[in-house]
């Protein structure tokens, strides 16, 4: 706040009248010059998102095409591009656990036009578990959530179980192990919850690769691991190589029924867990710019194309949130996964 020194007593004369009156014409042009120039900046970023997009816009996806990730951007593109009256173009960059491709989108001007397609691995646990990792999740801001995968808890096949309280039964005075795709995963977290709402002895085993936990539950030598319940997953169940016996969603995933919500078995309620996909932008991006992109996406997504293509997948659409829904879900999240690092005293490697 500006505060004016202005003399009441016109009769005041003298050389302290006169300096005193200096700081006051002093101090007015300052104020004036300051107001021009914040009218004229919050002119411009009127202007700005009043035209956007007026030129071609880029999706960051952070890691290499042909993954899933890379399909949800190319599965959008069409009926997004129809959205924003604008061409978009997909750009490819792994590393660091994704955290590199999102690095490159904050490093760009926030205004709209470098967007990234993300999932809480690489905004939310990347930075807290990963010491490389310089940036903070409240650094990204999402502009629409548009998808969700399940997430089962898959165990070996020759476990004479077939969901979660025969398996609890089972595991009873034993020693369990879980597989995950290393510290501070997704993976790995929901496996040190689980461990602490049931009392288990569990023993954590880190793999460099999702694909190698998948053959070792095949082959029996581990005996659970949680994962994602899209793309190969449902066939290998299907083929017998391991079993899925509960689900981390609220309700059965559509092509696995007979695996119940873990949430409804006792103690477990806030056992809720789902790799959600969103569009984002670096946080200082101009609030109207990202509400023209929260509108665009939530047309997109309703598209018979893409609802399609994430549905063969295993993935679900959920239904479009406005923006100020979406970031309360964001913020809920990164205060959510932070609580749950802490609880497993995974600090940054």
């Amino acid at each position: 706040m500006f505060r004016l020194w202005i003399p009441r007593d016109r009769s005041v004369c003298g050389r302290h009248h006169n300096t005193r009156g200096r700081q006051t014409m002093i101090s007015r042009r300052t104020i004036s010059r300051l107001l021009a120039g914040l009218l004229g900046s919050l002119m411009v970023l009127s202007a700005t998102a009043q035209g956007f997009p007026n030129k071609m816009v880029t999706v960051m996806v952070p890691y290499p095409a042909g993954g899933p990730s890379d399909a949800v951007a190319r599965l959008m593109q069409v009926e997004y591009e129809k959205q924003l009256g604008q061409k978009m173009v997909v750009e490819n960059l792994g590393g660091v656990s994704g955290a590199l491709g999102v690095q490159k989108v904050l490093a760009a001007p926030a205004d709209g036009y470098y967007q990234l397609l993300s999932t809480p691995m690489e905004l939310v646990m990347a930075p807290l578990a990963l010491s490389a990792v310089k940036f903070k999740p409240e650094e990204v801001r999402m502009a629409s959530l548009m998808g969700r995968t399940s997430i089962g808890l898959a165990v070996r096949k020759d476990l004479p179980v077939n969901n979660i309280p025969e398996f609890l039964a089972w595991a009873k005075g034993k020693q369990v192990s879980y597989a995950s795709v290393g510290q501070g995963s997704l993976y790995h977290i929901m496996g040190e919850r689980f461990k602490t709402l049931t009392g288990l002895d569990m023993l954590h085993v880190p793999y460099k690769a999702a694909v190698q936990i998948y053959t070792d539950l095949g082959g029996n030598s581990v005996d659970m691991a949680f994962v994602p319940v899209a793309g190969p997953i449902i066939g290998m169940v299907k083929d017998n190589r391991f079993k899925i016996i509960g689900i981390s969603s609220t309700a059965p995933h559509p092509q696995l029924p007979e695996a119940a919500p873990i949430s409804a078995q006792k103690g477990m309620s806030d056992f809720v867990f789902d790799i959600w996909i969103g569009l984002q932008v670096a946080k200082n991006t101009p609030d109207a710019v990202v509400q023209k992109l929260n509108q665009a996406m939530n047309e997109a997504i309703k598209s018979e194309a893409f609802v399609k293509g994430m549905t063969s997948t295993g993935s679900q659409v959920p239904a479009g949130m406005s923006l100020a829904e979406v970031d309360r879900f964001y913020t809920q999240e990164v205060s959510r996964y932070r609580a749950l690092f802490k609880a497993a005293k995974v600090e940054p490697q």
